[in-house]
């Protein structure tokens, strides 16, 4: 009895001690989440919110200018045509804009796509606001409350930008089918090429948040050591609902709301009870039946698998070529790169390595513009003369153009100046430095590391090294990488 009574207490005490320390863990991670987490949701909701209502704006208003100008275009070839096809255009817009200020509740699509992204921030803050966490909080638990008010802003902004998409589609498939018979010239391309854009921005948009940053995967991955927080999100993420998934909050709804709905089991049952009825062909009959629905329910599956794949036309598959950059940011559009170029030695040269850093900005998936500099470090005369010196400096522009597979057509305009450096004053007037027009061919290798994934191989000719003094070598090769 006494050894019962003996283990009773220790259990008793290692399940407090268990419970004190998940309940210290929960405090010790409100402290750690309060600045960073916390503060980083507030502040990218916000900010993407503010994108996305900026660029819907700004697609609707010109969407709604391009349509000025096919009204217009068309009321040359039928006045009659132009008033009846554009009669309620500018008000659409307007009712339009109207709902997207007043952040109306009717607007929102209740079809929006799953955003990872949001589920874990969403459930994650609500996690730690019905927790004992938040009192660790102190001050934090004011902008815990805005978090989760922010994050669902974006969320709903998301869906409004989702019934914004399907205003834009039905807009673009009225015009499309009224203007079938009238020669517009690029006009009509025009509004399909913006309508498809904004659908592109805002996959844009959804990519940027799936990214994520080191801050919130940290953040995350504390939480998931928690069985109180697993338990939390299989009841109460949006994967959750959307399987639902036993034991989550739309589960116990639905059962609750819906008593009389019938099982699995009672419909088999059912099923049995007339197919005995039915007498001996009844279960004959009832495969047959079922052996064709289900090759219907095949047919029909095989037809939306071409239609949505390679096979078939993609429902959002745009009639002309897109450049997939316009609807990055500027900073995406940016690429750095590095590159070296080695001169052997001559009467008035030592032996060069020119080191370069350059920065280009993608004009399109295939034309890349930018600038650069490079420091030239001389290395001596030759093997037996080695002596590190600095021989000069260097400011290069380029622009590459995609030829065929990896092999660009490359080209760029340099000064350089050529001499070591001792003061500013040097390098004050151009007559000093010396100019190169570079015309040639860049190849890409792809290599597997981690570093030095995109190799350039450069084969340029200086058009106007004949006229240096003294005279430089016509022909460069470059090695770069890209990062």
């Amino acid at each position: 009895m006494q050894r019962l009574l003996l283990i009773c207490i220790t259990c008793c005490f290692t399940a407090c001690t268990l419970h004190a320390q998940q309940v210290d863990s929960l405090l010790t991670m409100g402290d750690k989440l309060g600045k960073r987490y916390i503060n980083k949701l507030s502040a990218q909701s916000t900010s993407m919110t503010a994108n996305i209502d900026k660029q819907t704006v700004k697609y609707l208003s010109k969407l709604e200018k391009q349509e000025a100008r096919l009204q217009k275009k068309l009321a040359k070839l039928d006045s009659n045509a132009a008033k009846k096809i554009f009669v309620d255009a500018k008000q659409q817009y307007q009712h339009m804009q109207e709902k997207i200020k007043n952040k109306s509740t009717a607007f929102l699509n209740t079809s929006n796509k799953y955003l990872p992204w949001l589920d874990s921030a969403s459930t994650s803050l609500k996690f730690l606001e019905k927790n004992p966490v938040v009192a660790g909080l102190g001050a934090e638990a004011r902008k815990l409350k805005g978090a989760v008010s922010k994050v669902k802003e974006l969320e709903n902004q998301f869906s409004q930008a989702a019934s914004v998409k399907d205003f834009i589609r039905q807009r673009k498939e009225y015009l499309t089918e009224q203007l079938r018979g009238y020669n517009l010239g690029s006009e009509l391309k025009n509004y399909n090429k913006t309508a498809y854009y904004y659908s592109q921005q805002i996959n844009e948009y959804r990519e940027a948040l799936n990214d994520g940053n080191k801050a919130q995967q940290k953040a995350l991955e504390l939480l998931n050591k928690l069985p109180a927080f697993q338990h939390f999100m299989k009841k109460n993420s949006m994967l959750a609902s959307l399987f639902a998934a036993p034991g989550s909050e739309v589960v116990e709804r639905t059962l609750a709301g819906q008593l009389g709905l019938q099982t699995r089991s009672s419909v088999q049952t059912i099923i049995q009870t007339r197919l005995a009825a039915g007498g001996p062909n009844a279960q004959q009959a009832f495969q047959q039946n079922m052996g064709e629905a289900q090759a219907a329910i095949g047919s029909l599956r095989n037809k939306l698998s071409q239609l949505t794949s390679g096979g078939g036309k993609d429902l959002e598959q745009p009639d002309f070529k897109p450049n997939q950059q316009k609807t990055k940011t500027f900073l995406k559009r940016l690429e750095y790169s590095t590159n070296i170029q080695s001169v052997k030695s001559n009467y008035y040269f030592p032996t060069t390595t020119d080191i370069a850093l350059s920065v280009g900005y993608k004009l399109n998936n295939k034309n890349t513009v930018g600038i650069g500099a490079s420091y030239k470090m001389g290395w001596g005369k030759d093997i037996k003369h080695i002596a590190i010196s600095s021989e000069g400096i260097g400011f290069r522009s380029f622009l590459d153009m995609l030829l065929k597979g990896s092999f660009y057509a490359s080209g760029g305009f340099e000064y350089n100046y050529q001499q070591p450096i001792y003061s500013l004053q040097q390098i004050s007037t151009l007559n000093s430095w010396q100019q190169s027009g570079l015309l040639g061919i860049s190849k890409i290798v792809s290599l597997k590391t981690k570093y030095f994934k995109k190799t350039k191989l450069q084969f340029l000719w200086d058009a106007l090294s004949y006229q240096q003094v003294p005279r430089a070598q016509p022909f460069k090769f470059r090695v770069g990488y890209s990062f």
